[in-house]
């Protein structure tokens, strides 16, 4: 066995160890809701409760995770119940009579709160169409769809959502076109229906012709109708992570098609230029932003290392190594791996902190809130089983 194959078994066995025997249990047990359904997120270090409230987010997040892992990982009876659970608490509780979504409720699903975004209803999209593959049902499919169909109604209707800014500032941001492309992405594999690859074909012209600035070498979160350049601290700001996201959704995009070899390049070229701004060359790890201009960043979190970024270098290395079977792409996975392995996991209690200050150390120990929780980390873990397996097997 050479070094690499040795390597990418190692990691596989690990994610899928991992994923069973510590991120998973440690959400069945602590984190589902068995009275009124659906998931907690609001966890202590130790599993135990610290806040009722529920995050809209998580139930289709959790509810894709549980699905995804049981077509991909594990046939696990407790992992589909778990993803029907949230669904059916989506579902009774979780839309308004407008159609659109909460974005938190109490835990026996009266709404608090509702945002602007979408994000809510992507995320319980993309947990009907996985769990409408894992069980067989293809009236989740169809659901997943028409949601689907309602999103872009959604975003391309005026005065629906709320504009971020008032109309002294035209802009629009990098953060819905990324995740209609991984939306649609998943909703295909269930389903398919001539308007996801649409929007999946308007995001990546979205992408390359206007959010890609080369001047700066990098992806921008924010930018004007046309692509142009904002020059204030939000104009400004680059997150690493969330391009290095974008990346590894838009070289799944390019497996699908063929290895498309320009996709494969646009998404290579950002993840190169994404881990140039976002690696911490003094103490390893991906930082949270950055300012293009290199001017003080206006974020209070700035230097801060939280869960997600990491788990997304960490597939995107790996796919960009199997597009490409560049070995730089295994290093970097190496370095981001080895780093992340070191300072997020609790070995006490399971499960990862999330916020860590620069230098790796704990900035607060909680392992779930409104916006962390059983995503990110059991989606990494699934993806790089898959794609580890995948290269072995070649």
């Amino acid at each position: 066995m050479d070094s690499t194959t040795h390597y990418l078994q190692m990691w596989a066995d690990s994610y899928r160890q991992d994923l069973i025997g510590n991120i998973m249990p440690f959400w069945l047990k602590h984190g589902l809701d068995s009275k009124h359904g659906g998931v907690y997120t609001c966890i202590n270090r130790d599993g135990s409760l610290i806040d009722t409230t529920k995050s809209v987010w998580f139930q289709g997040r959790f509810g894709f995770i549980a699905a995804f892992a049981y077509n991909n990982v594990e046939k696990n009876a407790e992992w589909l119940a778990a993803s029907k659970s949230c669904i059916d608490f989506i579902e009774k509780y979780c839309f308004d009579e407008d159609g659109r979504m909460y974005f938190e409720v109490k835990e026996d699903g009266t709404p608090l709160r509702k945002r602007r975004y979408v994000f809510s209803e992507c995320f319980a999209a993309i947990a009907m169409s996985e769990y409408a593959i894992a069980s067989g049902d293809c009236s989740y499919a169809e659901k997943a769809l028409a949601l689907f169909k309602r999103i872009r109604h959604f975003v391309a209707t005026p005065g629906i959502l709320e504009p971020k800014y008032l109309k002294a500032l035209e802009a629009q941001g990098h953060s819905i076109t990324m995740i209609l492309i991984n939306t649609a992405s998943r909703i295909r594999a269930a389903i398919d229906d001539p308007v996801l690859s649409s929007q999946i074909d308007d995001s990546i012209m979205l992408l390359s012709k206007y959010f890609i600035h080369p001047e700066f070498k990098a992806l921008l979160e924010m930018v004007g109708p046309n692509g142009e350049f904002i020059d204030t601290c939000n104009g400004r700001a680059i997150n690493p992570g969330h391009c290095i996201e974008t990346s590894w959704f838009l070289l799944e995009e390019a497996k699908y098609r063929n290895w498309d070899k320009k996709l494969v390049e646009l998404a290579v070229t950002i993840l190169d230029w994404s881990w140039e701004w976002g690696w911490d060359k003094e103490f390893g790890g991906i930082i949270n932003f950055r300012d293009c201009r290199n001017l003080p960043c206006q974020d209070y979190s700035q230097d801060m290392k939280f869960w997600w970024p990491q788990t997304e270098a960490i597939i995107a290395t790996l796919y960009a190594y199997q597009a490409t079977a560049d070995k730089k792409y295994l290093e970097m996975h190496k370095q981001i791996s080895d780093w992340t392995y070191a300072c997020f996991p609790d070995k006490e209690y399971g499960e990862w902190y999330g916020y860590l200050h620069r230098d790796g150390t704990v900035a607060q120990p909680a392992k779930g809130n409104i916006f962390k929780g059983p995503f990110h980390i059991p989606r990494m873990m699934i993806k790089g089983c898959m794609l580890c397996n995948e290269l072995l097997s070649k």
